[in-house]
């Protein structure tokens, strides 16, 4: 075992994530971050070692990652001891150390004074020499428990579920409604921050630990509700909040409107079908060659920015409609609470322009489809936009993604048909600590329950969720 130097932590700085040049990544749409030698995974993981009363666990992480141990584990060239440890709490370390926000890094005590612990990329690294290694294996259960459980929906929420399930011994059928496992990491997001192939290997372990996926299967028309309750002895409800966020003013119907996840769930079909830039231009939401409008300043809009950048779009305008969130510290959101604070992804760093305080008006047409979009200035008073007189303007647009978020899941047959209760907002209503909706034997978990929320609450979620069930059987 290595000796411990304490003073290493203000010796050494927080090193960022290396990635591929801008003009090298706009001309593909593979993964373009690049991975720590070993000795900047030794540096950065000795940066945790002299925290005397670590947040980044509890104040931070949903999942309640023991952070300060892990790194421990790796600072020791204990690799395979921290791969195991991450995997006590985690299912998918692997998608958490590419698309989590890292809410650990704004609650890391560096964070008081300087800057955090890399702690995201110190669990790509473990994880992917983990896979590298061979460390990760399927791990079935010794027995079983003869009970039967049905998961509708293989989102994070629903695998992480379904995998714990399998583990504790129960018999679990994943329902799927698309043509492969994974909802919104394997739909809504894009292969530059998430290659699909991360996914399938996961999904492989599942199959090997016994889960069952019954795909394209729409549960409440392909099969009823009624059908899985007397074939299962519980039910999860897994199938996320994708009823979208819409806008209602003025030529809303013109064509070139689109919800951002239809637009990036033909993207990325497009991309698992052909990897040819001049295939895809064949898509049909595509933002080759036009002026491509976002509403929304969110992550979903950065990614509708990045696609539309790999497509060729000749101008990308993003338009959020809450003030310019301040650089650097905001004393509204102290540590260790997640700051809201200005944010540039690695989207926003190859192009587009972001515009804040921005509202929509209405959408111009002309023949029936979109030719721009009528917005003016806003300041918020009272929690509320007022728009300011004398700034309305027009930007031309022959594509406009509405990337606005969700409200709700959607409120089809299957949750009719269950009688599930709803709570105010349109999320299927449950028990705080069963995890159980108001129907004996059908659970609910991830953004289903709780709306549009983390990747990393939704695993949290499909753990604590996958208990309840086991309590119950």
């Amino acid at each position: 075992m290595k000796k411990v130097l304490y003073s290493r932590v203000f010796e050494t700085p927080r090193i960022e994530p290396v990635y591929q040049s801008v003009s090298e990544r706009l001309q593909h749409y593979n993964e373009f971050r690049l991975s720590f030698s070993s000795t900047e995974v030794e540096d950065q993981s000795g940066r945790c070692m002299s925290c005397g009363i670590p947040f980044c666990h509890n104040a931070g992480c949903p999942l309640g990652n023991p952070i300060p141990e892990t790194n421990s584990l790796v600072y020791e060239d204990r690799m395979q001891d921290a791969c195991d440890l991450l995997h006590a709490y985690c299912n998918f370390p692997e998608i958490t150390g590419r698309i989590c926000p890292a809410l650990c890094e704004c609650s890391c005590v560096h964070n008081i004074y300087g800057e955090p612990v890399a702690i995201r990329q110190l669990e790509f690294e473990i994880v992917e020499r983990g896979w590298h290694e061979g460390w990760i294996k399927p791990r079935p259960a010794t027995t079983s428990t003869g009970k039967r459980v049905a998961v509708i929906g293989s989102g994070p929420a629903g695998l992480a579920a379904a995998q714990q399930l399998t583990r504790f011994g129960h018999n679990v059928v994943v329902y799927e409604k698309s043509d492969a496992p994974g909802g919104i990491m394997r739909y809504g997001i894009p292969d530059f921050k998430l290659e699909k192939h991360v996914i399938d290997r996961r999904i492989g372990q599942m199959v090997s630990e016994g889960v069952r996926f019954e795909l394209g299967v729409n549960v409440g028309e392909d099969v009823s509700a009624k059908y899985l309750k007397s074939k299962f002895d519980a039910l999860l409800l897994a199938g996320g909040a994708m009823e979208p966020r819409d806008v209602n003013v003025q030529g809303r119907e013109l064509s070139g409107i689109y919800f951002a996840m239809d637009y990036l769930t033909a993207s990325n079909i497009a991309v698992k079908s052909a990897r040819s830039d001049a295939e895809m231009k064949d898509t049909s939401i595509n933002a080759n060659g036009k002026k491509v409008v976002i509403l929304g300043g969110g992550d979903t809009g950065a990614d509708c920015l990045g696609v539309a950048l790999r497509q060729g779009a000749v101008s990308v305008v993003q338009l959020e409609i809450m003030p310019k969130p301040p650089e650097g510290y905001n004393p509204a959101t102290p540590w260790p609470r997640w700051s809201q604070i200005l944010r540039t992804g690695t989207s926003h760093k190859e192009g587009g322009e972001r515009r804040w305080g921005i509202s929509t008006k209405r959408f111009i047409g002309e023949g029936g489809k979109v030719i721009g979009v009528e917005t003016t200035e806003v300041q918020w008073q009272d929690g509320k936009p007022v728009e300011k007189k004398g700034t309305e303007s027009n930007i031309e647009a022959d594509l406009v993604l509405l990337a606005l978020g969700f409200v709700h899941p959607k409120h089809d047959a299957l949750l009719g048909t269950l009688g599930v209760g709803l709570d105010a907002r349109g999320n299927v209503k449950i028990d705080p600590v069963t995890k159980m909706t108001n129907i004996n034997g059908i659970f609910a978990a991830g953004d289903m329950q709780s709306g549009a929320s983390l990747i990393v609450r939704a695993i949290n979620s499909g753990r604590e969720a996958a208990i309840g069930i086991d309590n119950f059987l």
